[in-house]
């Protein structure tokens, strides 16, 4: 099956690609479509997280659910929206704890295309949505092939930081090899969580690993 995906990814996932339950998303995903459906990210944009962030680049994984499913939301990236949209709740809870946690200002620019050309891989366990239908595509598929790319993460790269936020994100864990990454869990940066992810200081402690491993730390200021 022809994916259009970035080559490295593409090679690395190429088996994913020729699996039966691959095909029947893609046949899903072209039905949708075909019955008027709106479906978030647009299609160019559903692999753009792999885009960005090529197999040798990754440093950092940052896993969402479900993409934003609101007209001009989502674009690919886990908890990003592209600039000239508001930031959603959770994201704005993430730069409230990077500006406690590294004593910086935030300018609330809500497009995280910066972090992820620095290899913040920002994946969402769901690629697609259907407009104004949360978890709408949950069960069509994604999860099979994003838990193995994890797997793959796990497998084949050294040295990954791994930030799991809330209860379905921290589920995967045990799809990562602890004794050669780095897993920080805390509670979801939602307000639903009532601020249980403030103090969980991820973004300091993923550049204190990085750097002990002697990889250039991440810049989160925006």
């Amino acid at each position: 099956m022809n994916v259009r995906i970035e080559q490295s990814w593409k090679m690395a996932l190429a088996s994913e690609f020729e699996k039966p339950y691959f095909a029947s998303l893609v046949r899903f995903l072209r039905n949708e479509k075909a019955s008027g459906k709106v479906i978030y990210p647009p299609g160019s944009q559903i692999f753009r997280a792999f885009d960005l962030t090529p197999v040798p680049q990754v440093k950092v994984v940052i896993l969402g659910q479900d993409p934003y499913h609101g007209v001009g939301q989502a674009h690919g990236l886990s908890f990003s929206v592209p600039e000239g949209v508001p930031a959603p709740p959770s994201l704005k809870n993430i730069f409230k704890e990077i500006e406690t946690d590294l004593g910086v200002r935030m300018s609330g620019y809500p497009n995280l295309e910066s972090w992820a050309r620095q290899g913040v891989l920002l994946l969402n366990a769901v690629l697609t949505v259907r407009s104004s239908e949360a978890a709408s595509h949950s069960r069509i598929g994604w999860q099979e092939f994003t838990d193995a790319v994890i797997k793959y993460i796990s497998d084949n790269c050294e040295g990954v930081v791994f930030m799991l936020w809330g209860n379905f994100a921290r589920g995967k864990s045990e799809l990562i090899d602890h004794s050669k990454h780095c897993v920080l869990e805390a509670a979801h940066p939602s307000p639903l969580a009532r601020g249980a992810f403030f103090g969980c200081r991820h973004f300091s402690k993923a550049n204190a690993y990085l750097t002990s491993t002697s990889r250039t730390p991440i810049n989160w200021q925006l």
